[in-house]
């Protein structure tokens, strides 16, 4: 009998077990040495001058927009379609979250809708790079630029990924990533903010410890929102690998895009000038398919194969939204994936056989 293959799986090697040994042994667990080289070894990859670490991607959005000075009432522009953390950071801040609808291709932050959202409250506005694919940062940071609004890169989901050559993370005011375990790399739990620059950077490191200049001198309301050496000396080897990571997401992806066959199942679309590092793989699951989507993914289940959806609504129809008066939203092409999304698995411990059990096991299916 085959093992089941799961949706996500974190690998964890002989080296990182190795670095949380060497800092268990060392006795400095906090936020020390091993979370600095971290932190320098993030921002030399991304090419950016800061990446300051904190204790998880949520967080990293959240300090965000409070050292961004936004104001009470401000309003912030999200997509309607991602994680709800995405939207939630404007909360925790006393902001609006306004809602921006979807590219139907690629999932993420329509620039034509997002211009339509625009008010004078407008402040910033998070682009989500979803499912590892960066959102069109030409045309979301000239919108940005002619308006003076902040952009925020909501990178949870898209280490690695590039827009025309470039790193996402290195476009906005901020870049903020997630080290969550089913993540394209892990601390565990875990987050970064990278960012060019380096007045907001200051202000950042001083919010995430308490606002302490030194020696127990707090100049403002600070937060410990710190990441321990721990989780900095599991990221320094996981971003080790993370190339050897994303290379063989890209080609599972590959694979899966070659030989998945089936009417009514469509695989994911890339855009021109971008690297699509498929931290999920994501079909949509059309009306002319044989059956319902969650019929599929029971059969996938019973065959073996984990599968999730990501997500099954757009923020502002969660129950909270709805409590907050979110009752009058219009982002069609936002609910309309999330009722047809589908994602596989994608990771790089699946082997040949997987990927192609995979797509045997999806053409085989009858209603």
């Amino acid at each position: 009998m085959r093992d089941f293959i799961p949706i996500a799986k974190p690998i964890i090697g002989d080296e990182e077990i190795k670095a949380v040994s060497e800092v268990l042994k060392s006795g400095m667990l906090a936020q020390g040495e091993s979370v600095k080289r971290f932190e320098d070894g993030f921002a030399s990859y991304l090419g950016v001058r800061n990446a300051i670490a904190v204790n998880n991607g949520t967080v990293a959005l959240d300090l965000t927009i409070k050292a961004l000075g936004l104001k009470n009432g401000d309003e912030v522009i999200t997509p309607a379609f991602t994680f709800i953390a995405t939207a939630n950071c404007a909360l925790y801040q006393g902001l609006r979250p306004v809602f921006a609808d979807v590219d139907p291709k690629t999932f993420n932050i329509d620039p034509e809708n997002l211009q339509k959202r625009i008010t004078p409250k407008t402040r910033a506005v998070i682009g989500v790079h979803l499912y590892g694919q960066p959102f069109d940062l030409s045309a979301v940071s000239d919108i940005c630029q002619d308006g003076k609004i902040a952009l925020v890169e909501d990178c949870a989901q898209a280490h690695g990924a590039e827009f025309r050559g470039k790193k996402v993370g290195s476009f906005g005011s901020a870049g903020c990533f997630s080290f969550y375990p089913t993540k394209n790399m892990t601390t565990g739990e875990g987050g970064m903010i990278t960012t060019n620059d380096d007045a907001l950077a200051a202000r950042l490191r001083l919010l995430r410890s308490h606002g302490d200049t030194g020696k127990y001198n707090h100049a403002t309301l600070g937060y410990n929102y710190r990441m321990m050496n721990l989780q900095g000396a599991i990221g320094l080897v996981q971003l080790s690998r993370l190339e050897d990571f994303t290379v063989k997401r890209i080609l599972n992806a590959a694979f899966l895009n070659e030989n998945i066959k089936i009417k009514g199942i469509t695989t994911p679309y890339q855009a021109k000038d971008v690297r699509h590092v498929y931290h999920q793989y994501v079909v949509r699951v059309e009306e002319s398919f044989a059956s319902s989507r969650e019929k599929l993914m029971e059969y996938l289940q019973a065959k073996g194969i984990g599968s999730a959806v990501h997500y099954p609504k757009a923020v502002y129809e969660q129950p909270l939204y709805r409590e907050l008066g979110y009752t009058k939203e219009s982002c069609p092409v936002s609910e309309e994936v999330s009722r047809k999304v589908l994602s596989l698995p994608v990771h790089p411990s699946l082997t040949k056989e997987d990927l192609l059990y995979i797509c045997e096991t999806i053409n085989s299916f009858e209603a």
